[in-house]
C-alpha cells in the first residue's frame, strides 16, 4: 500500500558553523513569538472529524472513522449516495483504534482492546444485517492477522495465542458463519507467510544469533531445515513480503549482502532473485501491488522525505495525474478490487489532511472529507527536514518545525533564539518522518521550535545505521540526542538553558537519561510511558514478544550475563534518579502491557525518596499511550502549562480537561501553573 507521496519538498543540508559564527548570531532565547492565535487542544487532539477513509473491494461502499456520541467508530455509506450514512460499530468508551473490509465486502472488520492491554480480539459487522459478532471470542488474547485472498473472498487466516500467550496458532476464519478451523499448532514460531490459496508458505523462526530463520512449508509440512537466514545486522531489514496472486513469484524486503533494503522478486521455482529497487540512502519503505496480481506496481524509499517510482505505465499515468493536481504528501489508502477507484489522502503540510475519491477511468478527483476542518486557516507551519552530523560523523536526518512569526525569511533559523523542545521518538526501531505533525504544530504554536532526531537505532536508513544503535541506549543513541541540541544552540536556534527533552516509549526512556545521565543539558522533561529500569523492562515484555528475545539482548544488553546485566544497571536511569535537577513530568497508563507502570512508579518513588520534585499523572483506563482524547487532551493540558512553568511559552489554561479525564496526578500537582487551581486546591 502507498503510505507517502512522491510530490516532496527538497531537503536542507545544515553543516554545524564554526564557533565564531555561532557567536557572531548567537541569542538569548526569549519569550515566544505572540504573534499568531492560539489554535486550541482540542481542534489538534480532539476526535477528528472523519479519518482513515476506505472505499469496499466491490466498490459499492464508503467507510470511514468518525465520533458516535463522542466515540470513533466506524461509519459506512453508499458510493452513490454518501450523505445516507450510519454508524455500523457502537463503541462506547475507547475509540476503535483499525478497522478493514471482508474481501467479499460483506463485512467490515476491526480490532478492539479492554483498557489499553493490547489483547486485541476480532469483530466483524454485517453490512446488510448490522449483527455484530465477536470472531475470536477468547479471554487475555491477541490477534493477528496473517493471510487474505482475492479468490476466497469468505475467509482469513489468524493467528490467536489463546493456548499459549507465547505461540499465535493459525486458523482459518470463516467471516460469514464465524467458524475456525485450526490450521498450524505453533510452538516455536514468530510468524508466517500465507500465499492467495489462504495456504501457509513460509514459517519464521528466531535463532540464536538474533536473526530470523525462514522455513518453506510444503503441503502443510514446515521443512526441518530453513532455506534462508539473517543474523542480527539483517534483523530489522529482511524479511519476506507476500506473494504474486499465482503463488510463482516471492518477494522479499532484503538488506543481505547490501546496506539499505532492497526490494526483490524471487522466482518460487528456481529461487533466482532479482532486484527490482535499491537506494542507497534509504530502505525500501513502501510498494503498491496489483489487487488481482499481486504483482508490484509501484515502490517508495523515504530519506528526508518520501520518493515514489512506479512500474507499470498506467500507475505511473494515475501518481502523475495526481501530482499534478495536490500539494504536498498524497498516497492510496484503499483500492476496489478491478482497481478502477482509489481513496487518496492529501496532507498539503500546512493545511488539515484531505481524503478524495479518484475515479481512474473518468478521471475525475472528488473531496471525500477534511479530516480536521476545524484547522483550516490555522497558522499552521513548515516543517524543515534536516542533515545533521553526529560527533562521530553519522549523518542524523532530522526535522525542524519554529513557531509563527519568528522566521520571517522562511530559511529554517528564526530571527531571534526561542525556547525549544527536543521531541525523541519512540521504538527506538521506529523513525521521525516528513509532514504534518500534531506535535510539532501545538509546541510551535505555544513559542516552541520543535526538534525531531533520527538517532542512530532508528529504522530506514539501512542496517549499519540501525546497528550503530546496538548497546548504546543511554551512550551513543543520546549523544546524538545531545549533538542535535548543540547544533541547535550554534545555530541560533534555541539557547543552552531553554530546552525540554520530550518522548514516549523510547522517548519517554531517552527523557530520563536526559535528566540523569546529563542533568544539566535540558531545563526540563517529560517522559511518557518510558522505562526507567532496563532490567525490569526485559523482564516483563509481554509473553508474545518472547520469540524476539534474543534481538532485544543483542541490542539493550544481556541480562543473563554479568557484563550485560551490569551494562543494564548502569544505563537505566532509575539508577541515577538522585542526578536529577530539573523538573520532570511523567504520564503512565496503568494497563500498558509494554512499560509497566512499575517503571514509572519506580522512579518516582526515587524521588520522593531524595525529595527531588516530580509531577506524576497515572491514566488507569490506559495502556502504552494515551487513547482516549480526554485523556490525550488532558495530559497535553498539563504538559504545555509544564512547559510555560519551565521555559515561559504560550498555554492553554488547564480548565476543566483534568476533571474530565480519569488523570490521577499521584504527586506534584504545585509544581506546574494553574494545576492546583484545576484540581480545586
Amino acid at each position: 500500500m502507498i503510505k507517502q507521496t512522491a510530490a516532496l519538498l527538497a531537503a536542507t543540508s545544515l553543516a554545524l558553523p564554526s564557533a565564531a559564527a555561532a557567536d557572531t548570531h548567537r541569542q538569548q532565547a526569549g519569550a515566544p513569538a505572540v504573534s499568531a492565535p492560539l489554535i486550541p487542544r482540542d481542534d489538534l487532539f480532539g476526535n477528528p472529524t472523519r479519518t482513515a477513509g476506505q472505499i469496499s473491494p466491490d466498490g459499492k461502499w464508503l467507510s470511514w472513522r468518525a465520533p458516535k456520541d463522542g466515540v470513533m467508530n466506524v461509519w459506512i455509506a453508499p458510493v452513490g449516495d454518501p450523505d445516507a450514512a450510519r454508524a455500523i460499530t457502537s463503541s462506547t468508551d475507547r475509540p476503535i483504534p483499525q478497522y478493514f473490509w471482508a474481501p467479499d465486502s460483506r463485512s467490515v472488520l476491526y480490532v478492539q482492546d479492554k483498557g489499553g492491554d493490547e489483547n486485541y480480539l476480532l469483530y466483524g459487522v454485517d453490512i446488510a444485517t448490522g449483527a455484530e459478532r465477536t470472531l475470536t471470542p477468547f479471554e487475555n488474547t491477541r490477534v493477528e492477522l496473517i493471510g487474505t485472498s482475492n479468490r476466497i473472498k469468505d475467509k482469513v487466516l489468524v493467528g490467536v495465542n489463546n493456548r499459549d500467550p507465547r505461540f499465535h496458532d493459525v486458523h482459518l476464519l470463516n467471516l460469514n458463519s464465524g467458524e475456525l478451523t485450526l490450521v498450524q499448532q505453533n510452538d516455536a514460531y514468530a510468524g508466517f507467510l500465507a500465499d492467495d490459496n489462504l495456504a501457509l508458505r513460509m514459517a519464521l523462526r528466531p535463532n540464536a544469533a538474533g536473526g530470523m530463520d525462514f522455513f518453506p512449508i510444503v503441503d502443510g509440512e514446515i521443512a526441518p531445515e530453513p532455506s534462508d537466514s539473517t543474523g542480527l545486522e539483517d534483523s530489522l531489514t529482511t524479511q519476506p513480503a507476500g506473494f504474486t496472486t499465482d503463488g510463482t513469484t516471492m518477494y522479499w524486503i532484503d538488506s543481505r549482502g547490501r546496506n539499505t533494503a532492497a526490494l526483490i522478486a524471487q522466482d518460487v521455482a528456481t529461487g533466482e532473485k532479482t532486484v527490482i529497487a535499491q537506494n542507497d540512502k534509504a530502505d525500501i519503505g513502501g510498494a503498491m501491488t496489483d489487487p488481482r496480481t499481486g504483482e508490484v506496481e509501484a515502490y517508495s524509499f523515504t530519506y528526508l522525505t518520501t520518493q515514489w517510482t512506479a512500474t507499470d505505465p498506467e500507475t505511473k499515468a494515475s501518481l502523475d495525474w495526481l501530482d499534478e493536481r495536490l500539494e504536498g504528501n498524497y498516497g492510496v489508502q484503499s483500492r476496489t478490487e478491478d482497481d478502477s477507484k482509489w481513496i487518496v489522502w492529501n496532507d498539503p503540510l500546512t493545511a488539515p489532511t484531505k481524503a478524495y475519491i479518484y475515479d481512474r477511468t473518468a478521471n475525475t478527483l472528488s473531496e471525500f472529507y477534511t479530516a480536521r476542518p476545524e484547522l483550516e486557516g490555522a497558522p499552521l507551519q513548515r516543517m524543515h527536514p534536516l542533515e545533521l552530523t553526529s560527533r562521530d560523523g553519522l549523518i542524523l536526518p532530522s526535522y525542524l518545525t519554529l513557531p509563527p512569526g519568528s522566521d520571517t525569511d522562511g530559511d529554517g533559523t528564526p530571527e531571534a533564539a526561542v525556547p525549544m523542545v527536543l521531541m525523541v521518538h519512540g521504538g527506538p526501531w521506529a523513525r521521525d518522518g516528513y509532514g504534518y505533525n500534531s506535535y510539532h504544530q501545538w509546541l510551535a504554536n505555544r513559542g516552541y521550535a520543535v526538534l525531531s532526531v533520527n538517532f542512530r537505532g532508528s529504522t530506514g536508513f539501512g542496517k549499519e545505521f540501525i546497528s550503530a544503535g546496538d548497546l548504546e541506549w543511554g551512550r551513543k543513541m543520546h549523544d546524538d540526542l545531545v549533538d542535535a541540541v548543540d547544533w541547535a544552540v550554534a545555530e541560533g536556534i534555541t539557547a543552552p538553558d531553554k530546552v525540554a527533552i520530550m518522548g514516549g516509549s523510547y522517548g519517554g526512556y531517552a527523557t530520563l537519561a536526559g535528566l540523569t545521565f546529563t542533568p544539566e543539558k535540558f531545563a526540563c522533561g517529560i517522559d511518557i510511558v518510558g522505562p526507567s529500569n532496563l532490567e525490569t523492562l526485559l523482564e516483563t515484555i509481554p509473553p508474545y514478544w518472547e520469540p524476539l528475545i534474543a534481538q532485544f539482548h543483542e541490542r539493550m544488553g544481556n541480562p543473563n550475563t554479568p557484563e550485560g546485566l551490569a551494562m543494564l544497571k548502569e544505563r537505566s536511569p532509575l539508577h541515577s534518579a538522585d542526578k536529577i535537577v530539573k523538573p520532570l513530568l511523567i504520564g503512565q497508563g496503568a494497563n500498558d502491557p509494554r512499560v509497566k507502570q512499575a517503571e514509572s512508579d519506580q522512579i518516582v518513588a526515587a524521588m520522593q525518596q531524595k525529595d527531588i520534585p516530580v509531577t506524576y499523572v497515572l491514566f488507569p483506563d490506559e495502556g502504552h499511550g494515551f487513547a482516549k482524547p480526554t485523556n490525550n487532551i488532558a495530559f497535553n493540558a498539563v504538559t504545555e502549562n509544564f512547559l510555560a512553568t519551565c521555559l515561559g511559552g504560550r498555554a492553554e489554561p488547564i480548565g476543566d480537561t483534568v476533571a474530565e479525564s480519569t488523570a490521577k496526578i499521584v504527586e506534584g500537582e504545585e509544581f506546574v501553573q494553574g494545576l492546583a487551581e484545576a484540581l480545586g486546591g
